[in-house]
């Protein structure tokens, strides 16, 4: 590439969804009366939707020109908005409970269909992932098929919280068939931090600490419930995406699920003897190099160093767009901040590519946008003089 020339960039991370007035013109129309009533209770607890920075959400034209102004040509898009019925933000509610579910699920096709419409408004840029819930598995793959049939590119795979029993953890065989259907219609699964998967910690003091703590355990532990069960020996074409979730964290985990491995294949696990289904054929190690990829938000100059470790190819850029903590509107800034010494042809993986690959999206389509906004060669080179005081950790962490 030449200095002039401009990067394609796609945000693997970006946030949207629609106000509540929005949702209750794409909710079943049954559900409208009990929506009022659960709509008049609520109050939203999340700052970057209680002032005029919501509108981020579903405003088509004033996201836009923010992401013109940050040189992104197309971002994946994950919910942010509380749809019908939930507590909280849908990264990190509690799963629902067999009695919530019916009225959860109306709330998780609301958004769905209000997504179908708003990707339609720009979609060359805009990648939607439809929302599940795993409290009926049959349920889910009626989901997964119409979100296929109308355009969307994946699914947002909820975690599951060891104080949910009533839904089967992640290494069940009971999500094959879900498994085969993705596989199947080649819709990724993206797993975002947080995702459901949380435990309640209680009413303590020390509780949000905790949270804070502990929610990377509970959103990694997917990539060894999948591994380690056989699901990517099973379905060797499932494409699976860790989102928001670091990237540093990686290669010790896959040494160590590859020592793991190694103890099996001689017949035992230290003291403990071997599992029913026995070893994997392969290493874990392996299964992650053909079937995972990391969603890496906001890296840090230290986690973008940690893609060369883990493979350029399996690693893809985001800004978190519109939440406090992302690195917007110095999305540029912070490319530069963590990339200036990288390859270009690195940075293109990083940056287009590799999501374009995950999620089928066409690059050609994307040039003459970038053309117009992408930032330059020459300009990603040029390494920050003084790093902003923002409150993203892509400035904040070494």
């Amino acid at each position: 590439m030449a200095p002039n020339d401009r990067y394609v960039i796609i945000s693997a991370d970006g946030h949207a969804g629609g106000s509540h007035a929005q949702y209750r013109e794409y909710l079943d129309p049954a559900w409208r009366d009990e929506f009022d009533a659960w709509r008049g209770k609520y109050s939203n607890p999340f700052r970057d939707l209680q002032d005029d920075g919501r509108t981020r959400n579903w405003d088509s034209d004033r996201r836009l020109a923010d992401l013109d102004a940050e040189g992104t040509a197309c971002e994946v898009l994950f919910p942010n908005t509380v749809p019908p019925f939930f507590p909280t933000g849908v990264v990190i509610a509690p799963a629902p409970t067999p009695e919530e579910f019916p009225k959860r699920i109306a709330g998780l096709r609301a958004h769905n269909r209000w997504l179908i419409d708003f990707v339609a408004e720009a979609p060359l840029r805009r990648v939607g992932l439809a929302q599940i819930a795993l409290n009926d598995v049959n349920e889910a793959i009626k989901d997964v098929k119409w979100a296929r049939d109308n355009g969307l590119r994946g699914i947002l795979l909820p975690g599951v919280s060891p104080d949910t029993p009533w839904i089967d953890p992640l290494f069940s065989a009971i999500y094959d068939p879900l498994w085969a259907t993705c596989q199947d219609l080649d819709m990724s699964i993206t797993h975002h931090a947080g995702g459901s998967g949380i435990p309640n910690y209680g009413k303590h003091d020390a509780a949000i600490t905790m949270f804070v703590l502990e929610a990377p355990f509970f959103a990694n532990r997917a990539l060894w419930h999948l591994t380690m069960s056989g699901v990517f020996e099973r379905f060797p074409g499932l494409k699976f995406v860790m989102t928001e979730q670091g990237a540093s964290w990686v290669p010790p985990l896959l040494e160590r699920m590859d020592g793991l491995h190694s103890q099996m294949l001689r017949g035992r696990i230290g003291e403990i003897g071997m599992p029913a289904s026995g070893a994997l054929p392969h290493k874990p190690s392996d299964y992650f190099k053909r079937n995972c990829f990391l969603g890496s938000s906001f890296p840090s100059p230290g986690e973008a160093a940690s893609f060369h470790q883990i493979g350029i190819d399996k690693c893809m850029w985001g800004s978190d767009y519109p939440h406090n903590e992302a690195c917007s509107p110095l999305s540029i800034e912070s490319i530069r901040h963590s990339f200036n010494t990288w390859s270009e042809s690195d940075m293109k993986k990083v940056l287009s590519e590799n999501a374009a690959g995950v999620y089928g999206i066409d690059l050609s389509s994307l040039l003459p946008i970038a053309e117009k906004i992408g930032p330059t060669v020459a300009e990603i080179a040029v390494p920050l003089d003084v790093i902003p005081d923002h409150q993203s950790p892509a400035f904040q962490r070494a």
